[in-house]
């Protein structure tokens, strides 16, 4: 039996560190056409998550509330404010819900996404 060689995983530039202020986001295209929100935590950290929240269909996570829960860092829903951990995509508040995430990384000041989601993926 032969398998379908899969995609290398590459790294695609966001934007760079100086444009992403502290417990903001933003929203990214990814080379699939899937979209991304891109979030920078007050210290420092950086995540990708499904932009496009599952509970609806709108894409506005990028524009959520940056915070946590008991040390978790968290986005809520500008919507319906359905808070997801930053970390794993679970939401915290439907066990049954979860987003996809991506790596992050920073390269010579720049925020950069791995094109290869993480969890969450269907």
């Amino acid at each position: 039996m032969t398998t379908a060689p899969t995609q290398p995983a590459t790294w695609i530039n966001a934007c760079p560190t100086h444009r992403l202020n502290r417990a903001d986001g933003a929203a990214v295209l990814m080379p699939d056409g899937r979209q991304v929100a891109l979030f920078r935590t007050l210290d420092d950290q950086y995540y990708a998550v499904d932009n496009i929240d599952p509970f609806t269909n709108a894409a506005v996570i990028s524009r959520g509330i940056v915070g946590d829960r008991a040390g978790e860092p968290t986005i809520a829903s500008p919507m319906l404010k359905n808070v997801f951990s930053l970390r794993t995509g679970q939401s915290l508040d439907d066990p049954a819900v979860q987003l996809t995430t991506w790596p992050v990384r920073v390269h010579e000041s720049t925020i950069q996404i791995n094109t290869r989601a993480e969890q969450g993926t269907p």
